[in-house]
């Protein structure tokens, strides 16, 4: 390694390297180059010694990543969204520059959130805001009604001689709509309630219908554009079926494997749809956690697929909300994931899986997979924990499905 990137006190002036730095980084970085060591930037700042060398390191780490790193001969920074995984070199001999230079690079996890959340924030200044409904006259405050919606996969397309069932894009909307009219007409007078989209809410993350990690080819239905047409309309709907029903009601977008990145646009879109609705709230977070508190009632949120082990998940809830965790008896944790019924009881803490809407597709229905096709709707009390459960089936529109 360049003994440039091991030694601060080595680093050039170089303007290029406050592209890599925050306002503060900046500012030190200056003055080092303008004094002209540690110590005397150091005395000019203010600040310890270890503090100056220290942002020079993170600055020219951040731009070696980044691929900028002149000493060791890399000046061209990959694009945005990526970070360096390494390079080859080529050197002739008796030539200090390289001949050949081979880059390679890998998804940068927290660059690409940032862009997304820039373009969310710009996307969302032009989206219609919703106005305020009237509260709903009568609702008991004790009450909480959750509506957790199972991988849901707007975009998948399934055929029923291949998959036992058939799914496209209008099934889907149709089957989400008739899913929240029966169970939010069922879950009495609760005043408040939890929508929650436990991850995988759209099938295909990019304009190539493949899996984000692994890029495995997914049988899908219509175009990228529409399949997010189609999903934020029923979320909308379905947000404001909710609104109409419960005087307080909190979203939850969670991402999932299938949908990380649209999860994000989702979230921040319903944020500003719904900014000028007091009574609705969006949990934007990025975390791979959520967490939500009624009464003596804890509810943690995560797709499934983020926790090697579910029994896990009771010890993470502790650790991330002790004051809520040391004030609370019902414990819950909602996941999606593996679209079938689970239910892990460990320490008291009920870890439950829920089942999903959509059938199978052909490669889930060629290796095995069958599960009941089901949506739930649970209510909470706020001092006895859940007190009704009730089911939604396809079936019971009748007709195939």
């Amino acid at each position: 390694m360049s003994a440039e990137l091991l030694n601060p006190r080595m680093v050039r002036r170089d303007d290029a390297l406050l592209e890599y730095a925050t306002e503060r980084q900046q500012e030190i970085l200056r003055a080092y180059w303008e004094a002209g060591s540690i110590r005397a930037a150091s005395k000019l700042l203010g600040i310890n010694y270890a503090g100056v060398s220290r942002t020079l390191r993170r600055v020219t780490h951040n731009a070696a990543v980044h691929g900028y790193a002149p000493s060791l001969h890399h000046t061209r920074p990959v694009p945005p969204g990526f970070r360096l995984r390494g390079t080859s070199s080529l050197y002739v001999k008796g030539q200090d520059e390289p001949a050949l230079q081979w880059v390679k690079t890998t998804a940068d996890d927290e660059a690409r959130e940032a862009m997304l959340r820039e373009m969310a924030a710009s996307f969302c200044e032009e989206l219609p805001r919703e106005k305020p409904v009237p509260v709903p006259a009568t609702s008991d405050s004790d009450l909480c009604a959750v509506y957790p919606v199972g991988d849901h996969h707007f975009g998948m397309y399934a055929w029923n001689e291949e998959a036992g069932g058939d799914y496209d894009l209008d099934t889907a909307e149709s089957l989400l709509a008739s899913a929240f009219d029966f169970l939010v007409g069922s879950t009495g007078n609760a005043a408040k309630a939890l929508v929650v989209f436990l991850g995988d809410l759209m099938h295909y993350d990019t304009l190539e219908s493949l899996t984000p990690a692994n890029k495995n080819l997914l049988d899908a239905d219509g175009r990228y554009a529409k399949m997010v047409r189609v999903a934020i309309r029923s979320v909308r709907r379905a947000v404001a079926l909710a609104a109409r029903k419960h005087a307080e009601v909190r979203v939850v977008v969670q991402a999932g494997n299938h949908d990380p990145s649209s999860s994000v646009m989702l979230a921040e879109a319903l944020a500003a749809i719904y900014e000028n609705e007091p009574r609705v709230s969006v949990d934007t977070s990025p975390c791979a956690y959520h967490y939500y508190r009624h009464g003596r009632c804890l509810i943690g949120i995560c797709h499934g697929h983020e926790a090697k082990k579910l029994d896990r998940l009771p010890l993470l809830m502790a650790k991330d909300r002790p004051e809520d965790w040391g004030g609370t008896v019902h414990r819950y944790w909602y996941t999606g994931h593996i679209h079938q019924d689970r239910v892990l009881d460990v320490e008291g803490t009920r870890v439950e899986s829920f089942r999903v809407l959509p059938p199978t597709d052909a490669w889930a229905h060629t290796h095995g997979y069958r599960g009941g096709r089901e949506m739930k709707a649970l209510v909470l009390h706020s001092e006895y924990g859940e007190v009704l459960r009730v089911s939604f089936r396809p079936e019971m529109l009748g007709g195939s499905r």
